[in-house]
């Protein structure tokens, strides 16, 4: 893994490291210190923020998760997880 890194079913859909462009709606120590008011973050703590342009809706021709895909989401240092999507019964 280089930075962020996220594949759909094999396919990567990484575009760039999200937090260092313009894409950002707000800046990272701004996050932080408003999160930092109302408990402690701890080392490994993820911080999830929404999508940048670019996901499914976005797309043309639009494309969104369907059951049996396979997400794998990596960041250096920290690790990987991986996802299957399944239908919600």
């Amino acid at each position: 893994v280089e930075g962020v890194e996220t594949q759909i079913t094999g396919e990567n859909l990484t575009q760039e490291y999200l937090w260092a462009t313009p894409n950002t709606m707000v800046e990272v120590d701004h996050i932080v210190a408003y999160l930092s008011q109302f408990f402690t973050l701890m080392p490994g703590d993820i911080i999830t923020t929404g999508t940048p342009p670019g996901v499914g809706m976005g797309m043309k021709p639009q494309r969104f998760l369907k059951p049996g895909d396979t997400m794998r989401i990596g960041i250096d240092g920290l690790g990987e997880q991986f996802q299957t999507v399944r239908r919600d019964k």
